[in-house]
């Protein structure tokens, strides 16, 4: 293990506190949903994690089925933390999650107390580690009662393999039920995990109103659009691109024509900002007060560095906004 990290990586990096909690989290997160699965380079994986540990990048998000193959992303992620992160882990803020299929059979997906243990324990050990910082109940399941589900994610916390405990992608008012579990239970939810960019605003229809209203974090995923954010797909659909790989989940047909126009429209805001469309994007989504964390992808450390420059230039004018807002 010959890995040092850069002294003044907290000098890059600015953070924010998680909610009403003490927790705070880097404006940019990296999210090992693709490119550190079975199929994707070891070597690349890891030299993209240090790179952003030396970046003042220490939120590191995964969940039991990141890969692909399901769990690849975790083993991949164990291996970098046993071979160079081991004598950092007090450094990191490290969250799974779990909720979609994992694996056949009737407790192998949803919110059970059965599937959310046995997951978090199979993940724990794929990872390596004692604990993670963050687990997420990973979506809505609504064949379980949801005071099973919380109860759950409170025992979890309380048994120490969890530090904290969060929910992703559930409705403004499935979270204010969680939270009013959580909270009588003596576990607060302390962050929100949803799909929030350009294109996907959803959240604006209420959950930020409750996340304040709860003191919750807000750790946004998606914020490039799976790479449509980044202009790649203006010219055709690149080989490499997650829409060019069998294994990815944005599909050809799901690039429109109409959202190619507006992502031209949108890239001319960019350049008169100073920016490219992929800060542009992210700086978009950092704009909001109640966001503590934009989890990015990245295949390669280009993409790290035109987050790193987007989380340093999030103010945006009335002017830019409603430019933007016309576009969209």
């Amino acid at each position: 293990m010959n890995y040092m990290p850069y002294d003044e990586r907290y000098e890059k990096m600015e953070y924010r506190f998680c909610g009403n909690s003490g927790l705070k989290l880097p404006l940019i997160s990296l999210g090992l949903w693709h490119n550190f699965g079975s199929v994707d380079v070891y070597e690349n994986a890891r030299k993209l994690l240090i790179y952003a540990f030396d970046n003042g990048i220490t939120h590191f998000d995964l969940a039991n089925n990141y890969g692909p193959a399901f769990g690849t992303a975790e083993k991949t992620f164990g291996r970098v933390m046993k071979e160079d992160l081991a004598s950092h882990r007090d450094e990191l803020i490290i969250s799974t999650k779990a909720g979609y299929l994992m694996w056949p059979g009737p407790y192998g997906s949803g919110g059970s107390r059965k599937y959310l243990i046995a997951s978090l324990d199979q993940s724990l050990k794929r990872m390596g580690l004692d604990y993670v910082d963050i687990f997420y109940h990973h979506r809505p399941d609504p064949e379980t009662p949801l005071d099973e589900t919380m109860g759950t994610l409170d025992h979890i916390v309380r048994s120490g393999k969890a530090l904290y405990a969060g929910i992703s992608s559930y409705s403004p008012d499935d979270t204010l039920k969680a939270a009013e579990i959580l909270k009588s239970l003596g576990t607060p939810c302390r962050i929100h995990q949803p799909k929030y960019n350009l294109f996907f605003r959803d959240i604006e229809k209420g959950l930020f109103d409750v996340l304040r209203s709860e003191g919750i974090g807000c750790a946004v995923f998606s914020p490039l659009q799976q790479g449509i954010l980044t202009g790649k797909y203006l010219n055709g659909i690149p080989e490499d691109s997650r829409a060019g790989r069998s294994e990815g989940f944005l599909k050809p047909e799901n690039i429109t024509g109409e959202m190619l126009d507006k992502v031209r429209k949108l890239s001319l805001v960019a350049e008169e900002r100073g920016q490219t469309l992929s800060q542009l994007a992210v700086s978009w989504t950092l704009r909001r007060p109640e966001v503590t964390t934009s989890i990015i992808g990245a295949r390669k450390i280009e993409h790290l560095d035109d987050a790193l420059k987007a989380s340093r230039n999030s103010e945006f004018s009335a002017e830019e906004l409603n430019m933007i807002d016309k576009i969209l």
